[in-house]
């Protein structure tokens, strides 16, 4: 279990940035993500010897370098599986891990939807720019359907994954979705998900300026923000646009989005988010709202307390070593069957 502490020094987003030359293209959203996690690492309550940032390979993966924290950098889709080994062989720390839509759904969606499957204590970042930036534009894993790329000249033909609906789909207790043009947003988001205790995924919208740039102008620009985008909170009603004028609402089976005082619709009939149920139900249809229909969630969506890996297997030695009459190596051998002249 995390050692959350009051009696830590009091850090400052400078505690948290390394003597690294930071190694991305100008103007990319890697560098608004990596800020936002500097400022929202002091306020976690974590000793700052007791972070560790994991990552696999691709733009994200320089994380740990930026990060003036303890860290490992990966191979390509494996950071789940090298975070899983360093959270489980000491449950005190504090494990983030740092990945791209490619890294964590391609090569590594196996080890993906397993840690979310098991709830071990962990926290991912997934930057999601809906391209792989560093071996140069290919199409990845959440690439649009039709999208022109180096690898789809004629517009790729694969559906792609939504990241929310596939971390709930595989039990995940806790997905949150933010965007890189809100340094606020990301700061509350993770520290919200470092708060949860099970695995915790943050997809980040993130901008690739080189190979997908403005990907997700539609819902990032000025002009169109307040209405295409929905910033949920726990216990608050969902509403969005420019004024709060309009709001979520169930429609049978459906959510269905409806202007406040307009066709007989209320502030009364505004759904309240709950990110702590336990049926997924609400927080999938949340997850899967795309436009123009729909704004895209962003906040917490989801952030269910059930049992921890950590704590099951922790428990689990303690009783089998309670009750094992095997004491020993000694014990170990002279235990079963052995063979004598």
């Amino acid at each position: 279990m995390i050692d959350i502490i009051k009696d830590i020094p009091q850090y400052t987003r400078k505690d948290f940035v390394s003597d690294q030359e930071v190694k991305w293209c100008a103007g990319c959203g890697d560098f608004s993500i990596l800020s936002a996690v500097q400022n929202a690492l002091p306020e976690v309550g974590v000793k700052k010897e007791d972070f560790v940032f994991v990552s696999g390979i691709g733009c994200s993966s320089r994380f740990p370098y930026y990060v003036d924290t303890y860290g490992f950098h990966g191979i390509h889709g494996r950071a789940a599986a090298i975070a899983s080994g360093v959270k489980l062989s000491n449950p005190k720390l504090s494990v983030w891990i740092a990945t791209g839509d490619g890294d964590s759904m391609a090569i590594g969606g196996n080890h993906f939807i397993h840690i979310l499957r098991r709830n071990i204590d962990v926290n991912i970042i997934m930057f999601n720019n809906k391209i792989y930036g560093l071996t140069k534009g290919q199409y990845s894993p959440t690439t649009d359907l039709g999208h022109v790329t180096k690898t789809s000249p004629y517009g790729t033909i694969e559906h792609p994954f939504k990241p929310g609906q596939l971390a709930m789909g595989a039990g995940g207790t806790f997905y949150a979705r933010t965007v890189d043009t809100d340094p606020k947003q990301m700061k509350e988001v993770f520290i919200e998900a470092a708060k949860h205790r099970g695995t915790s995924m943050v997809e980040v919208l993130q901008n690739c300026v080189i190979f997908n740039n403005k990907v997700h102008a539609e819902i990032t620009n000025k002009e169109n923000r307040d209405n295409n985008q929905i910033y949920l909170k726990h216990g608050q009603k969902m509403i969005f646009g420019a004024n709060g004028e309009k709001g979520l609402v169930l429609d049978g089976l459906k959510l269905k989005v409806v202007t406040i005082g307009q066709d007989g619709y209320t502030m009364d009939h505004v759904l309240v988010h709950n990110v702590e149920e336990e049926d997924p139900t609400m927080a999938f249809l949340l997850a899967r709202m795309s436009l123009p229909e729909f704004p895209i969630a962003m906040g917490v969506i989801r952030a269910f307390k059930t049992d921890v890996y950590d704590d099951l297997m922790t428990a689990q030695i303690a009783n089998v070593k309670a009750n094992s009459k095997i004491k020993n190596m000694t014990d170990l051998v002279n235990s079963g069957n052995t063979f004598s002249l």
